[in-house]
């Protein structure tokens, strides 16, 4: 069984190279703990550890939406919506985690996740949309919002399935929810934009 679950994520190409991309930008964590153990980090190390640290995050909650949904269709395949259900429930397990007191992400990666898993040809379609949509108007949160707000949308047209739409949208819902306060900073002016973000312009000086 766990190979089968192995054999179907080496099957879709898109998220093998989605993966990829993310474990690029992490650095050989060995040699940096082996570094860090006998205190002869270097400036360069330290930069490529701070790049690791990001990325395992993302890599983390994509992972482990795309594993929900591919074993929910493995054990439950003769169950109607199985791999749409066990892939919200994902996303809304990390947005509120019990063991964290309900405090969790804001669950656009395990979305993604969850997407990619679920149809890595419309995933594809979305993302790229998603990334105009972001470099246009320079908020990430307007891409989330694109990506949460089209995918139950195009899912209905795809797949004339109110019940699959429904399922999706409980997702989108709560994750529309959590990105309340930046809807709120965007409108009074004070939400840091995505090149603002990168060229740092919004540290206090």
């Amino acid at each position: 069984k766990r190979y089968d679950i192995v054999e179907k994520l080496l099957e879709e190409f898109i998220l093998k190279e989605d993966l990829k991309n993310l474990l690029y930008e992490v650095y050989d964590l060995e040699r940096l703990a082996g570094r860090v153990a006998y205190g002869n980090l270097n400036a360069r190390d330290l930069i490529q550890l701070k790049n690791s640290l990001k990325a395992l995050p993302a890599i983390h909650d994509i992972l482990k939406a795309v594993l929900a949904v591919f074993i929910a269709g493995y054990f439950f395949k003769d169950v109607a919506y199985a791999r749409e259900i066990a892939g919200v429930s994902c996303v809304i397990g990390h947005i509120f985690p019990f063991y964290l007191k309900f405090r969790g992400g804001k669950g656009l990666a395990a979305y993604i996740g969850m997407i990619l898993a679920l149809n890595w040809k419309f995933a594809l379609i979305i993302l790229a949309i998603v990334v105009i949509v972001t470099l246009i108007t320079d908020y990430i949160v307007v891409g989330t919002v694109t990506t949460v707000v089209a995918t139950p949308v195009a899912m209905g047209f795809l797949t004339n399935s109110l019940i699959l739409v429904a399922i999706i949208c409980v997702a989108t819902a709560v994750i529309l929810y959590k990105h309340r306060e930046n809807y709120i900073r965007i409108w009074k002016g004070t939400e840091i934009g995505l090149s603002s973000a990168f060229k740092k312009d919004h540290r206090v000086k």
